[in-house]
């Protein structure tokens, strides 16, 4: 009788559950997270402060501009999260495996962080353009907007009129800075949770939070350099001659360097930083949550 209530080992479900949790669990994260991803972006932009951004936005767009790209912020953790959090999970419970059974060391969940974030990523690099791009249209001239109506609208129109490689437009800072991020966010919380367990003695939910605060934390620290640079390159426009401002992330990077020191690539840490955290806290929560659901119907 006992047997009968253990999830079943075997079929398609084991192997596809770290991803649909994964995707799940980022996309109600994101569902909440979108207005301050919507200021993050803005002010990456040059358009002010925090609250310079904000009253802003009320003022000129209304409350919807905060959602502004939503849909492509849920495509991008359908595809992006969905890859990357399975692709984690998977890759840790393999190196566990072949470590026999010992809890990992902090360098190999780095690793298993960097290769997830490179996977992940590359997948979800056009919902993320489509998402970047809807963000920042707003503030271009009028003429040069290119007023997606949603994510599958702007993928339409990107194939349509740049080809289908432009979907991948800004995919190497995208993927050096989801490396980036993911290190930082998925080695840190697992570091994280045994710490809390096992030296501080916490229970479930003061080890999630914890944790994913940490998480959190380091996730930003790491990747905000990264995501400067690739906000910039993805919604980079031709001047009237035809010459764009940057040749490549790299070249990016210099004259950023250049022209504003190393801090200028923290440009809205405090932002990027609110945003990052809760995302990841939630982030977990939520598939702490979906987890445990799963295990009272035996899946």
């Amino acid at each position: 009788m006992g047997d009968e209530k253990k999830p079943k080992s075997g079929g398609v479900w084991p192997t596809v559950k770290p991803f649909v949790n994964g995707g799940a669990s980022g996309m109600l994260a994101t569902c909440v997270i979108q207005p301050i991803d919507m200021i993050k972006v803005r002010m990456q932009l040059g358009q002010g402060s925090a609250g310079q951004v904000t009253r802003n936005m009320l003022r000129e767009e209304g409350m919807g501009a905060f959602y502004k790209g939503l849909s492509a912020g849920l495509l991008r953790q359908a595809t992006y999260t969905t890859a990357r959090l399975g692709t984690f999970k998977i890759l840790t419970n393999k190196a566990v495996a072949a470590n026999d059974g010992k809890p990992l060391p902090l360098y190999q969940k780095a690793l298993c962080g960097l290769t997830a974030g490179a996977i992940g990523a590359s997948v979800g690099s056009p919902a993320d353009l489509a998402l970047i791009r809807m963000q920042a249209d707003a503030t271009l001239p009028a003429a040069q907007r290119r007023n997606y109506t949603n994510a599958f609208h702007a993928l339409y129109r990107i194939v349509a009129d740049e080809g289908v490689f432009a979907l991948w437009k800004g995919a190497g800072p995208t993927v050096v800075r989801a490396m980036a991020l993911n290190m930082g966010m998925l080695a840190s919380y697992d570091q994280s949770v045994e710490f809390c367990k096992d030296n501080l003695g916490f229970g479930e939910a003061a080890t999630v939070i914890g944790a994913s605060t940490v998480s959190g934390f380091f996730a930003a620290a790491c990747s905000l350099p990264f995501d400067y640079v690739k906000t910039q390159i993805q919604k980079m426009q031709p001047d009237a001659e035809g010459k764009l401002p940057y040749t490549g992330s790299l070249d990016c990077a210099m004259k950023t360097l250049k022209s504003g020191g190393p801090l200028k690539f923290y440009t809205g840490f405090p932002v990027y930083c609110v945003r990052i955290a809760p995302h990841v806290m939630m982030t977990w929560i939520f598939l702490n949550q979906i987890q445990k659901v799963e295990k009272s119907f035996g899946l």
